[in-house]
């Protein structure tokens, strides 16, 4: 954990609030961060590229679908597999290998003949190492800045992986007007390519945080420990399921709004960068710890007017307005870091994004293969009425977690 010599703190040796500006001035973060946004950004450009090839060739809900989001299947097999190397080996290490696999992937993805078997194949091999890349970078980000800064970074990285997002969508379909699908892979491969030169040249290598070599057994072992307490179970349960219904929902949003796809995408991902600003930054940790359950009804409810074809420019804003409701994972993000002892920090964060990436996958699945023969505006309702149901029906063990948490003084 990085030392108060370089954060500071305040009277009483209590830590002070750590902004933004002082996360960016801290070396190791603003490499950590900046090689993070190229590496989003190269991310949508590569899925809306794929995403578009399929859609072309096959106009197929269900493989589009799985072509933006079908990576997240193979998470959760490197979740169960991989992830004691979060904590057990080098992070630096690891992430700059698992950027360079990337690079290797999305080099493939930009060769035309590619059979859609081999694309979909290179999707599975990405995905797999996916959770391990998440755990390694947000076991290096719990070292790199104080506590008190955890949730300013993270929601700083949750705002610029919307922003990201903005631009790779509107970007993504601008180019598909000029450009081949790929030559906009070759693109994100430059992206990539940067990224991993600057995480390489500011992050230093850590040591190893698990007492224990890592493993299969010890990756079993730690993933059963954290799945058999009850706490930990209802804020994986949230971060989980209705983030990934709604998922399911934007990843029809290609044949809701074939020419205006690109649109509703951004849209999505302004507000998601709106809802973090406005998340992590304006309000405290009580108050974040009180509007989540607000926040994820926000993000499923507007999907429900979907159903009734609205004119884009609403459709807009109401893709927007839901985007914000992403923020709820702040919230439940920050108590369970609390409920996570130091060496586990890596497995931990790498099985709840391996976890939310299998649920993004599960409901892309399910939204295209409904899509086939429900129209998809009415699926698109489905989806959002069921995260509903799944946030509803889990609030009072939330809420009894969060006070267990609070009795605990974290």
């Amino acid at each position: 954990m990085a030392s108060d010599t370089v954060w500071g703190t305040g009277d009483g040796g209590s830590a002070r609030p750590v902004g933004y500006a002082a996360l960016l001035r801290q070396r190791e973060f603003a490499g950590l961060y900046v090689s993070f946004s190229l590496t989003a950004a190269a991310g949508t450009l590569a899925d809306f590229a794929l995403g578009s090839l399929v859609q072309a060739r096959t106009g197929s809900p269900l493989l589009t679908a799985l072509s933006m989001f079908g990576s997240s299947f193979a998470a959760v097999a490197g979740a169960l597999t991989l992830m004691s190397v979060a904590d057990g080996g080098r992070p630096r290490r690891t992430l700059v290998a698992l950027h360079g696999l990337w690079l290797a992937a999305v080099a493939a993805q930009a060769v035309p003949g590619l059979p859609l078997l081999a694309r979909f194949g290179l999707l599975l091999v990405v995905g797999f190492f996916q959770s391990l890349g998440t755990g390694a970078r947000m076991g290096l980000l719990a070292e790199i800045v104080p506590v008190s800064g955890y949730a300013p970074a993270r929601s700083l990285m949750n705002m610029t992986a919307g922003g990201a997002s903005v631009l790779g969508f509107a970007l993504g379909g601008a180019l598909l007007t000029v450009l081949s699908p790929y030559q906009v892979f070759g693109l994100a491969g430059v992206s990539g390519a940067l990224a991993t030169v600057v995480v390489a040249a500011t992050v230093r290598e850590r040591s190893v945080r698990a007492a224990r070599r890592p493993g299969l057994r010890e990756t079993w072992q730690g993933n059963a420990a954290l799945l058999g307490r009850p706490g930990r179970r209802a804020l994986l349960l949230n971060l989980w399921v209705p983030n990934g219904l709604v998922v399911g929902c934007e990843a029809l949003l290609l044949p809701y709004a074939p020419g205006r796809a690109g649109v509703l995408l951004a849209a999505g991902s302004a507000g998601m960068l709106l809802g973090d600003l406005v998340t992590g930054r304006l309000l405290d940790a009580a108050a974040r710890a009180r509007w989540a359950f607000g926040l994820r009804l926000l993000l499923a409810g507007p999907f429900l007017l979907l159903a009734l074809r609205p004119p884009v420019v609403v459709a807009a804003l109401l893709v927007g307005a839901a985007g914000v409701g992403f923020a709820a994972t702040l919230p439940l993000q920050e108590r369970l870091l609390a409920l996570t002892p130091d060496a586990e920090r890596g497995q931990v964060q790498g099985v709840e994004s391996a976890g939310r990436i299998t649920w993004q996958g599960i409901g892309a699945a399910v939204a295209g293969a409904v899509a086939q023969v429900v129209e998809p505006g009415w699926t698109i309702a489905l989806l959002a009425a069921a995260s509903l149901a799944v946030t509803a029906a889990s609030r009072r063990a939330v809420r009894r977690e969060a006070a267990a948490v609070t009795a605990g003084g974290a």
